[in-house]
């Protein structure tokens, strides 16, 4: 395949209303979207795609039950220390932005553990964004700039200060579920993404519906506000 994204950005929406229609408990349907990452990042893998961000816990999302976000966290916990896990077999870096600080510690830990064991690997990196949100990364940025004693910023600054400062800027931001909101989610550097909204619930995506998303893209004509 050619014309390929370098970034693709996935909002993984749906994981709780499949679970619903199935009768199952909602955090059954966490637990499917992790095998639905899985196979996410192994098909990027394939299509050589470098960077796959993936929206995992949003600054909003404490707002949900206490149940809901300990079954979140208690897999995420024991799919990170899985020694045979997929970012270690397929040898795929993982990274995260957002803030970790209100995560419980040993989940801290697991994620330090996993991008210190990945962090050779170049191939494809997968991004994890937790607790993060596209306004509180604009926020963050511009304190630090104001910490650093800048009085002027431009946008190439702001750029590198956000906490996707070392990764280029999504060409393609994915959303499931059929819902066609971007929800906070890297809203300074998704400027000119491009944008699709499959009706498909996360836990049911595969490479079958990447393959489908990449075709899509690669008939899209980018002008970035300019002309042919």
């Amino acid at each position: 395949m050619t014309n390929l994204p370098m970034h693709i950005g996935i909002i993984m929406d749906g994981n709780g209303r499949w679970a619903t229609k199935r009768g199952l408990p909602r955090n059954l349907g966490h637990k499917q979207g992790i095998k639905a990452i899985e196979k996410t990042v192994i098909a990027c893998k394939k299509f050589n795609i470098k960077y796959c961000t993936f929206f995992a816990f949003s600054t909003e999302n404490w707002k949900r039950s206490k149940e809901e976000i300990d079954g979140i966290f208690n897999l995420l916990r024991e799919y990170l220390r899985k020694e045979d896990n997929v970012f270690l077999k397929h040898k795929i870096k993982v990274a995260s932005i957002g803030t970790l600080e209100k995560f419980p510690k040993d989940l801290q830990d697991a994620l330090y553990e996993i991008k210190e064991k990945t962090k050779n690997f170049n191939d494809t990196c997968a991004i994890f964004a937790l607790n993060y949100g596209g306004r509180d990364d604009i926020v963050r940025a511009v304190n630090k700039l104001i910490q650093k004693g800048y009085n002027k910023i431009d946008e190439e600054l702001l750029l590198k200060n956000l906490d996707t400062q070392d990764i280029p800027q999504p060409d393609l931001v994915i959303r499931t579920s059929g819902e066609m909101r971007i929800s906070n989610f890297l809203l300074y550097q998704m400027a000119y993404s491009e944008l699709y909204f499959p009706k498909v619930y996360w836990p049911d995506f595969n490479e079958r519906y990447l393959k489908k998303c990449l075709d899509i893209y690669q008939k899209r004509n980018r002008r970035f506000g300019g002309l042919n």
